[in-house]
């Protein structure tokens, strides 16, 4: 099984890592657009090193560097907002996808807790859109607990089985933004259901007027959100 690779931040204070903090890119995009983030977080989390790995698949969509976690081919973002159940016919498949880059990325996760000699309780993951579903697919499925999670303008693959196949429930914060035309706020919804019928503690934050993207609203929250679980 191929192992993830992309670009690293160590961490700012220059010493061995305390902390690791993965961050997940969205579908067609790449590791080099999150690992930006790396230097805000960092300053209140300077003892932790950032990695930001490129998914393992070139995507679909052709653009020249650009990969995704799994196919989203169909997806019609109207037809979710209209109804969610619009997409069941397409879950399976996500759902599939998701499962096998899910394996590749604990691979990854599991080589950098062991190379820097770190506990499950010294990991957390930040995930962006295809990101967040990742996250929300991989980390409760983790035997060991990681510290947290946050997802922004993300979705979930399958709610309905998280329930059954949570090994594991790391905290969440949730932050979406309610103008997202890619992934409707109505996936947020979707999100809290599955999490609290998995018994998965989690916050939410909707942000006003926000589309497809990260505000400094929210990056302050995932700061404040970060700080208090690893630290």
């Amino acid at each position: 099984m191929a192992d993830l690779t992309g670009p690293v931040q160590m961490p700012a204070a220059g010493k061995p890592a305390k902390y690791i903090i993965v961050l997940l890119h969205g579908y067609g995009s790449n590791g080099d657009d999150l690992i930006g983030l790396a230097p805000y977080f960092a300053q209140s989390l300077p003892d932790a090193a950032f990695y930001s790995p490129h998914a393992p698949e070139p995507w679909e969509g052709s653009m020249f560097g650009g990969r995704q976690w799994f196919s989203l081919r169909g997806y019609d973002p109207e037809a979710f907002r209209r109804d969610p159940k619009n997409m069941a016919g397409l879950e399976e498949t996500f759902f599939v996808g998701a499962a096998r880059s899910a394996a590749i990325l604990n691979q990854f996760l599991d080589r950098l807790l062991a190379e820097h000699k770190l506990t499950s309780r010294h990991l957390a993951l930040i995930g962006f859109s295809q990101g967040t579903m990742m996250a929300l697919h991989t980390a409760p499925r983790r035997k060991d607990p990681i510290a947290g999670v946050v997802g922004f303008s993300g979705a979930i693959v399958r709610g309905e089985a998280l329930a059954k196949d949570a090994l594991s429930r790391p905290p969440f914060l949730l932050v979406h933004g309610d103008a997202d035309p890619v992934v409707p706020v109505v996936a947020l919804g979707e999100v809290q259901t599955a999490l609290q019928d998995a018994r998965i503690p989690f916050q939410s934050h909707v942000v006003p007027d926000l589309q497809h993207g990260i505000d400094p609203s929210g990056a302050a929250l995932a700061a404040q959100f970060l700080r208090e679980k690893l630290a």
